[in-house]
């Protein structure tokens, strides 16, 4: 896949790319709703001769514009979102820089620019895109504003429990912590990218050796408690429990959130090597122990649910 980083004002000559069938959207999460758009403009491309495009846009337009809610953290972060439409195997991404000027072109020097100026001959996009200023133009303006270079589909409205499939639920369901539910949205586990550091090493002394996780902070990371994980070291996936907290028991003071991992049947060193959690069950919420013993004691509790769970849905 061909990465190509854009930005407005921009010069591009017409043919510098081939004929293009390409899926809009910001496409956070990738989720089941979005790959209908894009697996839609790859099966486009194959039947009309065409190269395979999505376009997204970075930062968030809800950055750049002011709203009550910044996503400023992501289901999935650039790097993740490229790394998943590559694996739908996508020709070609364009990833628009998203800054106040962009978002004040009129839909007609959007369309004109940024779709028929990329050689774009057929458009696919969901019900409820919109583009250009304010969000004026959307798919049923789409025709017009196509000056009659480009064909477009419109994907519908797609639901799952009589819900629509959004970014913001999603969103929600993380920070309530319901990590079980996503897999119906996402088409797979939520997971976070991060690197292992250095921690006080105080786990190893109880008999659970954790590895502290220093996670991309651009990820939504779920609410305080305990899940069932599995982590991907080199290349491999070890089940798990994962603490997301402030280590109360130890450290009344802390503030900062720390993302501790204890692999079962595991003893590697693994410092600065990058993992991936994907995160399964929430099993409790963090809470403060009298002492070691009741900590260990729980922590072993905790160990034998999420066996107990990975057991029952063996995949």
């Amino acid at each position: 896949m061909e990465i190509k980083k854009l930005s407005f004002p921009f010069n591009l000559e017409k043919h510098e790319f081939p004929p293009l069938a390409m899926a809009l959207g910001y496409f956070d999460g990738v989720h089941r709703g979005h790959q209908q758009v894009i697996v839609e403009a790859k099966k486009q491309a194959e039947n009309r001769g065409l190269h395979s495009a999505v376009m997204t846009f970075d930062p968030h337009p809800s950055v750049v514009l002011g709203k009550n809610e910044k996503h400023v953290q992501y289901i999935t972060p650039l790097t993740e979102k490229i790394s998943i439409i590559e694996g739908l195997e996508i020709d070609y991404l364009f990833v628009v820089h998203f800054t106040a000027e962009f978002a004040n072109l009129l839909p007609q020097e959007f369309i004109d620019q940024f779709v028929i100026g990329l050689n774009v001959k057929h458009v696919v996009a969901g019900f409820d895109f919109s583009y250009g200023r304010m969000g004026k133009g959307n798919m049923e303006t789409l025709p017009f504003h196509s000056r009659e270079e480009f064909s477009y589909s419109v994907i519908p409205k797609f639901s799952e429990g009589d819900e629509k499939v959004s970014s913001t639920r999603i969103r929600r369901l993380l920070k309530e912590g319901k990590t079980d539910e996503l897999p119906n949205l996402l088409g797979r586990f939520y997971s976070t990218t991060g690197t292992v550091v250095h921690g006080d090493k105080r786990g190893r002394t109880i008999g659970f050796p954790t590895a502290n996780v220093n996670v991309n902070e651009e990820y939504i990371i779920p609410p305080l408690g305990v899940y069932a994980v599995r982590m991907k070291v080199k290349n491999h996936w070890y089940n798990g429990v994962c603490n997301v907290g402030f280590k109360p028991t130890f450290n009344k003071d802390s503030l900062k959130i720390s993302i501790e991992v204890h692999l079962f049947d595991f003893n590697q060193d693994i410092y600065g090597e990058e993992v991936v959690i994907e995160w399964h069950l929430y099993l409790r919420k963090e809470q403060k122990f009298s002492g070691i013993d009741e900590l260990v004691a729980q922590i072993d509790r905790d160990k034998q649910t999420a066996i107990s769970y990975f057991e029952d849905n063996r995949r």
